[in-house]
């Protein structure tokens, strides 16, 4: 099993100005460096579901993705060192006829079938015609977008630990809510979640109470949703600032956004929770080299 590879997060102070100048003391739980394969919580999400997958009578697995999917990536980049047959269901049927960006690239690299399927039937997910014609012929462990499910969770559940309790405020960008749920399940009596939503999606809160009782969690609405690839000029320049300052790098999608809008509220005064905070790298950062394929290469990498 390839969790023998693993390492422990470390937390790094993040020295910004905008921060000392307010009085606030902010970490970042380097998440993004803890697995060679894929970085960040994707490795948490897929931790328990490959120890079930292992455990069964299931051939290989099939789950959902973007274009730019972190979870497609983590997902081929771990079966593949798992020798364990993959199949990714891609949105958009047009993209099979163009040539694969880096990040569908290097899931086909790994092994990963990669079967395009157009936006509508990509909503139905499982119940979609090409999927159920899937699996009607091989046996498969069958994972949803993003990864999020009852052992994601799990997964999750394990980035907090005793050495994170003097914080008051622990906060992580949300796309389908698994990481935040996680984290809410094991948060000290004392701490207040803060999610940073990243994602349009209605249906984030529910899901994320289906997973957790406690309600020590709140989502902030972004200003805007970005979209892959629709980024400013002022959140590239952040970005550039903070790699910089500290030597983090920080993804279009997730990350970037998420400290730039606490530094925004913590500015404009509207920030209503602690000042000590940890903030989790969810990682993300494999989609930069298809973001600057597409964007000559606006976003600073290592």
């Amino acid at each position: 099993m390839v969790e023998k590879e693993f390492s422990e997060a470390i937390n790094q102070e993040l020295l910004l100005p905008e921060f000392e100048k307010h009085g606030f003391s902010v970490a970042i739980k380097r998440e993004d460096l803890v697995f060679p394969f894929a970085s960040g919580n994707k490795w948490r999400k897929l931790k328990y579901n490959l120890k079930q997958l292992n455990d069964s009578t299931y051939e290989g697995i099939l789950s959902f993705g973007g274009a730019y999917s972190n979870h497609l990536a983590a997902t081929a980049a771990f079966t593949a060192a798992e020798q364990i047959p993959s199949i990714g269901i891609v949105r958009g049927d047009e993209l099979a006829h163009k040539p694969l960006n880096p990040t569908l690239a290097q899931c086909q690299a790994n092994g990963m079938v990669l079967v395009f399927v157009s936006r509508n039937e990509y909503s139905l997910k499982e119940e979609g015609q090409t999927v159920q014609n899937i699996l009607k012929s091989q046996s498969l462990y069958v994972l949803p977008e993003g990864g999020t499910n009852a052992l994601a969770v799990k997964g999750c559940s394990e980035i907090l630990s005793s050495a994170d309790i003097g914080y008051d405020v622990v906060g992580c960008a949300v796309g389908t809510g698994g990481t935040l749920a996680g984290l809410a399940t094991t948060a000290f009596p004392h701490q207040q979640l803060v999610g940073f939503l990243c994602a349009n999606d209605v249906t984030i809160p529910k899901r994320i109470r289906t997973f957790v009782s406690r309600e020590n969690w709140t989502l902030l609405q972004p200003t805007v949703y970005r979209r892959y690839g629709q980024v400013d000029e002022s959140l590239i320049a952040f970005a550039k600032k903070v790699l910089e300052h500290t030597d983090i790098l920080l993804d279009p999608i997730y990350t970037a956004p998420m400290l730039f809008q606490l530094v925004q509220m913590i500015e404009n005064n509207t920030w209503k929770f602690g000042t000590k905070i940890l903030l989790i790298h969810t990682g993300g950062t494999q989609g930069i080299a298809a973001f600057n394929a597409q964007k000559n290469n606006l976003w600073p990498e290592l």
